[in-house]
């Protein structure tokens, strides 16, 4: 887990070490188990991701390994996301740390909701994402750096080529490519930002004023 601050406003980047989750169609429920639904809020959901998992393999679970404590960035494999559609999955992977999301694909609706929380999902292909899971899993404590307007995720040096990075190309649609690059991913900050615009409306609202008035 981090205390690195939730996403907000502009996101061109996002650094960290990096945790890999092998495994195709790893869903929802497996991410948080329904039982977890029944929160009231959000705060306490970290613990709750891949909870079964975690139970089963008995503290050798990624999210539960020394190395991987603190990392911001989870690489996973295809279709990651999967299953029903439920917020609290990547609720609790950014209330665990995690900032970005890179992988294989992922399920549309799981891609949506990590949007909204600022959490970019970027994908690559089978050898490149296997490639960047190598990498990560050979040196746990290497810093990544995840650049969204050139969608590339730099790694640490090539034994032998101490003064160049690696890099692995990904993919993100110019959409939400713009929208994270932007803040505009954020649908209450905007909202808020426009708070004489609201006052002006809600004033012309006859709804609002009768239920002032009842009050």
């Amino acid at each position: 887990m981090t205390d690195s601050p939730f996403p907000f406003g502009p996101i061109p980047a996002v650094e960290g070490r990096v945790v890999v989750l092998s495994g195709d169609d790893i869903d929802t429920d497996r991410i948080i188990p329904a039982r977890y639904l029944k929160c009231v809020t959000f705060e306490g959901l970290a613990e709750g991701a891949f909870a079964d998992d975690r139970l089963e393999l008995e503290g050798s679970h990624p999210f539960d390994r020394p190395e991987h404590q603190g990392a911001t960035i989870l690489v996973v494999n295809r279709n990651f996301g999967c299953g029903s559609s439920r917020e609290h999955a990547p609720q609790a992977l950014m209330r665990w740390g995690i900032r970005a999301v890179v992988g294989e694909s992922f399920a549309e609706i799981f891609f949506g909701n990590c949007l909204a929380l600022g959490i970019p999902c970027l994908s690559g292909d089978h050898a490149t994402i296997l490639a960047l899971q190598q990498q990560a899993l050979a040196e746990p404590s290497a810093g990544f750096q995840l650049d969204l307007a050139t969608a590339e995720i730099l790694g640490p040096a090539a034994a032998g080529l101490e003064e160049s990075a690696q890099r692995w190309s990904l993919e993100l649609d110019a959409g939400p490519r713009q929208m994270l690059l932007s803040g505009q991913w954020n649908a209450t900050g905007q909202l808020l930002s426009h708070e004489e615009e609201l006052s002006r409306t809600a004033a012309r609202l006859p709804y609002l004023d009768s239920f002032a008035a009842v009050a």
